[in-house]
């Protein structure tokens, strides 16, 4: 039975050969890989198409020896995304340049040329983004303005930010600190509905399990306060259902978080820190 999905790997997509050339085949401006599915999976939505899982179909892909160590990745992954914000995502773009440190600075220097794909949205009569999250991807969470209560999580005592780590599709896992960095894994937000969410990985929320602080599946519940966190001026983090405190513990090799009673030590003193914008040159 098909299943209809926002987005598919790039490795896997089967298309009509006809239909994939008229609406304008991959963007041959992008570089190298990275995020063409994403392109591809949204323009097909936009420009009256679909994109569908059959979940028990069976896919062979050989993947590369190895990627060359001095592979900038990562920045080459992000100019492909910025091109996909500047042609589809109309005034959401400034949603993502907010929440994505590196986008933000690479679009500061230099902004993609994007007009044949304008174009092609024009020939192709392409509904805009606002359809896409309304009609294909209504769970999709949008992080709020909020700047006081979004970007690295940072413990006072410990002097670490709280990190998302990928568990290779595991989504549950515990909340980890690590050194601070720009990486967009310590971004998170304070939502208006009191949950701590990760702006890597929107659909995961703070949650609780045997006072340990762990990553779980975001709900709508309102009833499901084991989620719910009051985030205050003087930097405490208290879980509302238990009364409790949020408290940075350090334990060799790594340090995770716990609910503790309040007792406004060092190590339950937090902050929403702005990511840095580096001077343009």
């Amino acid at each position: 039975m098909k299943r209809r999905s926002p987005v598919v790997p790039g490795g896997v997509v089967a298309m009509d050969r006809h239909y994939f050339r008229n609406i304008g085949a991959y963007d041959s401006d992008m570089t190298l890989w990275g995020a063409e599915n994403l392109e591809l999976s949204i323009r097909a939505w936009l420009c009256g198409g679909s994109v569908e899982i059959l979940p028990c179909s069976r896919v062979g892909h050989v993947y590369r020896n190895h990627i060359p160590p001095a592979f900038p990745y990562e920045e080459v992954m992000m100019r492909n995304k910025i091109r996909i914000a500047e042609t589809w995502l109309g005034s959401f773009r400034e949603n993502f340049y907010k929440h994505n440190t590196l986008a933000s600075l690479i679009s500061k220097v230099e902004k993609p040329d994007c007009n044949e794909s304008l174009q092609l949205q024009k020939r192709l009569g392409c509904r805009d983004f606002h359809w896409f999250i309304s009609n294909v991807y209504p769970e999709l969470h949008l992080p709020k303005d909020r700047p006081k209560f979004s970007g690295k999580l940072h413990n006072t005592g410990i002097g670490f930010c709280a990190d998302y780590r990928s568990r290779g599709g595991v989504s549950e896992g515990p909340v980890e600190l690590s050194p601070c960095t720009d990486a967009t894994n310590q971004d998170f937000e304070y939502s208006s509905m009191k949950e701590i969410r990760s702006g890597s990985a929107p659909q995961l929320c703070f949650g609780i399990r045997h006072d340990k602080v762990i990553f779980q599946n975001c709900t709508e519940a309102a009833e499901n306060s084991q989620q719910h966190w009051d985030v205050q001026e003087s930097g405490m983090i208290i879980h509302i259902l238990s009364g409790k405190c949020m408290e940075a513990v350090q334990s060799e090799p790594e340090a995770n978080l716990f609910l503790r009673p309040c007792n406004k030590s060092a190590n339950q003193l937090w902050q929403f820190e702005c990511s840095h914008v580096l001077d343009e040159r």
